[in-house]
């Protein structure tokens, strides 16, 4: 039944990616022209473009949005080049699909939406991993994660979020996979076989070098995954009750795991942090000096603070990021009706009080043996050190994507919730699990409640569908 479910909800998530992909008006995604004209010139001149003056025209690019794009303003579209320093795995994938469409949208769009997909099947697995005997629960944040409003339209537009959020998500997965494994030694490990012969930290080194060259976004894991390493080789060592053992070799053996990680994805990474040295100078390795002097008339924080003030920053940063995070369209130009944000409001109340019901009731009532079914325990109360490794690993991953938003926004004033989402799998977890913890506790005897958060969250789709026919298409045409 869970497989069914999935299955649905991935056919769901295509069908409803193509549409914001098709019906989303040209270029009114964030950034969409600059990520397209990277794209181009990799398809046509065979090497990475590098972002110098002129590439960012806040003027130019002003009179386009305020227009929404008209035809008649298009003529310079091409020069739109300030994402030029970004690393290039995404381009490189895109520009075959540039060259074999002749540069259409929607076939560079429905590529996002296809790394999309990617990210909704990482979602369930890694809440599957975490939670084996709750299938629910994954199919829940699987759908909060697929059709939350924002994310919907950011996974259907052209640039390297997507594949960012995939190789972050397969990430997550290999590292918990990797903290939750067995002991050899207790015989529960599965014999090698095929790709699981290749040692478990080169794969994670790979990832997080592929990740070096798609995003600085997905930077964070170069240290979440050396900390997954260090807990496993802890938790292990704890466990290891051999009177032979010597206090060098779990260090020897601590060091050879970390080199085997580190080793591919310093590699990866510096193929491209080497050519960038040769560009934008030393210690410029991300080429975010040159962006920064590029678009120079970028507002920043400070100055919209002595403009504006403290107070007014801190309510502009408390309401643009929870509205664009759920939903506003465009280049923030389109947000939802008022009442729809109460509602998700709402649902966030409803949501951590599920979390602190789980916390504070539903823990004790296990403990006590009091609360009785096959789904009675919480999740978090699992006492296994790997599962508790794990889940420090994931909510590690959320707090760090939020202090990157919190850091990138002391610089430049860009309170655009999508900047979140490097984070979205671990909140999309949370939030089923607040949802799961009210039907534990007020309808825990009728087992098909379980279904009700899963439910809850499919009810976006029809709420997506009728954004893109109904508010984003026809209001963000020219």
């Amino acid at each position: 039944m869970t497989r069914i479910f999935f299955v649905l909800l991935l056919v769901a998530y295509l069908i409803v990616g193509t549409l914001f992909a098709a019906l989303t008006p040209d270029w009114q995604a964030p950034d969409e022209p600059a990520h397209y004209n990277y794209i181009r010139q990799v398809a046509e001149n065979g090497g990475f473009p590098v972002i110098e003056v002129g590439d960012w025209q806040q003027a130019y690019q002003g009179e386009l949005t305020s227009a929404r794009f008209a035809p008649d303003l298009l003529d310079r579209l091409d020069t739109i080049q300030y994402e030029d320093h970004q690393p290039p795995l995404y381009y490189l994938i895109a520009a075959p699909v540039f060259s074999v469409t002749n540069g259409n949208l929607i076939a560079l769009r429905l590529l996002s939406v296809l790394f999309g997909a990617g990210v909704l099947w990482c979602a369930y697995r890694i809440s599957s991993v975490m939670l084996p005997d709750r299938p629910e629960v994954a199919l829940a944040a699987a759908a909060f994660v697929a059709f939350l409003p924002q994310h919907m339209a950011m996974l259907s537009a052209v640039n390297n979020d997507g594949l960012a959020e995939l190789l972050i998500g397969l990430t997550l997965l290999a590292s918990i996979r990797y903290i939750k494994s067995s002991d050899a030694r207790a015989g529960l490990r599965p014999a090698p076989t095929g790709l699981t012969r290749i040692p478990p930290e080169l794969i994670l080194g790979l990832l997080v070098g592929l990740i070096f060259v798609t995003k600085s976004t997905g930077y964070f894991l170069a240290g979440v995954v050396p900390l997954a390493i260090f807990m496993r080789w802890w938790n292990e060592r704890k466990n290891d009750t051999s009177v032979g053992a010597t206090h060098a070799s779990p260090l020897r053996n601590l060091l050879t795991t970390l080199a085997l990680f580190f080793i591919p994805a310093l590699i990866l990474g510096s193929v491209w942090w080497l050519r960038n040295f040769g560009v934008y100078g030393f210690p410029d390795f991300l080429g975010l000096r040159a962006h920064d002097l590029v678009v120079a008339d970028q507002m920043r924080t400070a100055q919209f603070i002595v403009e504006n003030g403290q107070d007014a920053y801190i309510s502009r940063a408390i309401n643009d990021t929870f509205n664009s995070f759920w939903g506003q369209f465009g280049w923030m130009a389109l947000p939802l009706q008022g009442w729809m944000y109460r509602i998700f409001q709402g649902l966030l109340l409803v949501v951590v009080g599920g979390l602190l019901v789980d916390r504070f009731i539903l823990r004790r009532s296990d403990t006590k043996r009091e609360f009785v079914g096959a789904h009675s325990r919480a999740p978090l109360s699992n006492d296994n050190t790997h599962q508790r490794s794990a889940w420090l690993i994931l909510w590690l991953t959320l707090v760090l994507a939020v202090l990157a938003f919190v850091y990138y926004n002391t610089v430049f004033l860009q309170f655009q919730g999508r900047y979140l989402f490097p984070g979205l799998i671990p909140f999309g977890i949370l939030m089923a699990l607040g949802l799961d913890a009210w039907w534990r506790l007020l309808l825990g005897k009728w087992d098909w409640a379980k279904w009700l958060p899963f439910a809850a969250y499919a009810l976006l789709i029809p709420f997506d569908v009728y954004l893109i026919l109904r508010v984003i298409r026809p209001l963000l045409l020219p």
